[in-house]
């Protein structure tokens, strides 16, 4: 079985953060590349805005069941099964919780609180850079730090196409009680301008963010592979310019992405600055000396 024709444009090359970039070592960009087509591939079914819920899970379930050796129907879950079993390392649980998120999305269109949004990015973000960890061998005292900012990554995209999540697929990942605290209401992402009362809704979502990207950013100190820290040095610097840019802007009428000179410049700094700074030895948390 083959993912649906969707109009998707996204692509490891045209995402807002580096996915499996030149900055990680050959041996390791084979393993995350095949874990993202999967996720990009799973994404698409989930997202197809011509399928019922029932058909989107049954094409996740038959994900799940290539995955895991069950079934041989779905292309695109083939190369990450073949990594998976060329490295013990790896975890299934990675991607299955990734299929969970999607069969969430498959049914669920409204999230009523920050808690419950940050709960579905446990499903849908945390486990990207958990498995990009495994990948590289690093210590699981490294994934709070990790979560919070594959969780802050995950948020801004949400904020970035909030507008179109709810036109096209009638999706708000925007908290519902930040919506009613404001005095906005999910029909104001309708509009071609973003209200006063939805514009203090995502400034304050994007403080929530900030403190996820301030936990991120000791990600990279504690990190062993020096490839590795440069390019989360370089994602969360992303994401820090990216929130800027959200609070300032309207997304709803204004650009909140970075062009490709933008991004490249931002994500130099972030990973030069990651390189720069000592990395930490013996942490016993993620972002904690030893």
């Amino acid at each position: 079985m083959s993912a649906p024709e969707t109009d998707a444009t996204r692509t490891s090359s045209t995402e807002n953060f580096p996915v499996a970039s030149l900055l990680l070592a050959p041996e390791r960009r084979a393993p995350i590349l095949a874990y993202y087509r999967f996720a990009r591939a799973a994404d698409d079914v989930a997202d197809h805005p011509e399928l019922s819920p029932q058909e989107k899970i049954a094409r996740l379930d038959a994900f799940e069941a290539t995955l895991l050796g069950r079934e041989d129907g779905v292309e695109a879950a083939k190369p990450l099964r073949a990594a998976l079993a060329a490295d013990a390392r790896l975890q299934a649980r990675h991607a299955l919780d990734l299929l969970r998120a999607f069969r969430l999305d498959a049914t669920k269109g409204r999230y009523a609180s920050f808690d419950e949004l940050m709960a579905y990015c446990a499903l849908s973000a945390a486990p990207v850079g958990r498995f990009v960890l495994n990948v590289h061998g690093e210590d699981e005292a490294t994934h709070p730090a990790s979560d919070a900012l594959c969780s802050a990554l995950q948020i801004i995209n949400h904020m970035q196409d909030c507008a179109l999540d709810f036109r096209r697929l009638d999706r708000v990942y925007l908290p519902l009680d930040m919506l009613e605290r404001e005095g906005a209401g999910v029909e104001d992402l309708s509009a071609p301008v973003a209200s006063p009362a939805l514009r203090a809704a995502l400034t304050r979502l994007a403080g929530k963010t900030d403190a996820l990207i301030a936990q991120g950013e000791t990600l990279a100190p504690t990190l062993r592979d020096w490839r590795l820290r440069a390019e989360i040095g370089a994602i969360a610097a992303l994401a820090q310019k990216l929130n800027v840019i959200l609070k300032r802007r309207d997304p709803l009428s204004q650009e909140t992405h970075l062009s490709k000179p933008q991004a490249l410049a931002v994500a130099a700094r972030g990973a030069l600055g990651a390189l720069t700074r000592r990395p930490r030895q013996g942490a016993t948390r993620a972002g904690a000396p030893a």
